[in-house]
């Protein structure tokens, strides 16, 4: 009915953005904007709920709306559909999954968007990837140059290709990052037009925000990573024994690269992933803080005017 699994109302929404706009005005000295139902806006961003109150989550929405700032892309998000969530898949219903999706259908057609970006979410952009097209398609009212739907991932790649951003990597210089690849993301999508884009993508716009990146074994990333421990419904504290247990070979193969490389952050393109690692990291002795979300390393890089440069 609202639009969000948080219950959040339009006028709490618009509110929560207002004041990430005044923090990053703090930071910055620019006006970015996290604009709400705006017609006529070029994007429209689809993204989870937790990027709206939660640490790492909000990070990384402030550094999507950095990214559209420093690329002059007009944007909006929706009151009507400010969820990219859709747990109709993990209970297999298919009434649920439709009528969920089809409030982005109807928000990007009330808008008049010319494009539907998806933000950090793994099993969000399954559901986009792979059910939309006949979910709540076709999308021939959308500008048909850009990929439907497109992660904001590939948004950002794309502009750091051209050259669009520019970034000051020593921003992060007190972080040594490793990458974690989501479940949903790897083995049940895709991204750019290349195979194996979801590895690369995701890992070179973290590489151009940062000095010092290493992956993890090469047997434990890419096609072949292991489950966060949290995902498909499993992210309830009733259910912690079992996620905990389920998280061990991620944090064996992160404890690999901390012991050897002095790794010290662990990026992520996924909000169950971010909320299950924010649980479970000191459960193994490392700091819940360790989680990271890899527009929150954009947001730290880039650099968008003077007091920036």
């Amino acid at each position: 009915k609202i639009g969000n699994n948080l219950g959040l109302p339009e006028p709490a929404l618009v509110n929560t953005l207002e004041g990430l706009e005044e923090d990053v005005k703090d930071e910055t000295g620019l006006d970015v904007k996290y604009p709400v139902d705006v017609k006529g806006a070029e994007v429209l961003v689809i993204t989870p709920s937790a990027d709206f109150f939660a640490e790492p989550h909000i990070d990384g929405l402030i550094g999507y709306g950095k990214v559209f700032h420093a690329a002059g892309i007009s944007w909006t998000m929706s009151s009507h559909a400010s969820e990219a969530a859709n747990f109709s898949m993990f209970i297999g219903s298919a009434k649920n999954l439709h009528r969920q999706a089809m409030r982005i259908r109807e928000a990007a057609l009330d808008l008049g968007v010319k494009r539907i970006v998806v933000g950090e979410c793994g099993h969000a952009w399954r559901v986009a990837y792979s059910f939309w097209n006949t979910l709540i398609g076709p999308f021939d009212f959308l500008d048909p140059r850009y990929p439907v739907p497109q992660h904001v991932c590939e948004v950002t790649y794309d502009l750091i290709q051209r050259g669009a951003l520019k970034f000051d990597k020593s921003a992060n210089d007190d972080k040594v990052v490793t990458f974690h690849d989501s479940c949903n993301v790897s083995r049940a999508s895709r991204m750019g037009n290349m195979p194996g884009g979801q590895f690369v993508i995701p890992r070179a716009v973290v590489k151009a925000a940062v000095n010092k990146f290493v992956d993890m074994p090469q047997a434990t990333i890419n096609e072949g990573t292991f489950c966060c421990g949290g995902g498909g419904g499993l992210l309830t504290d009733d259910l912690m024994e079992l996620r905990v247990k389920g998280a061990m070979p991620r944090m064996q193969a992160l404890q690999e690269v901390v012991d050897h490389h002095g790794v010290t952050h662990i990026a992520a393109i996924c909000a169950i992933c971010k909320s299950q690692f924010s649980k479970v990291l000191p459960y193994y002795k490392f700091d819940m803080n360790m989680i990271l979300s890899v527009h929150g390393l954009v947001s730290s890089a880039i650099r968008l005017g003077p007091v920036n440069q």
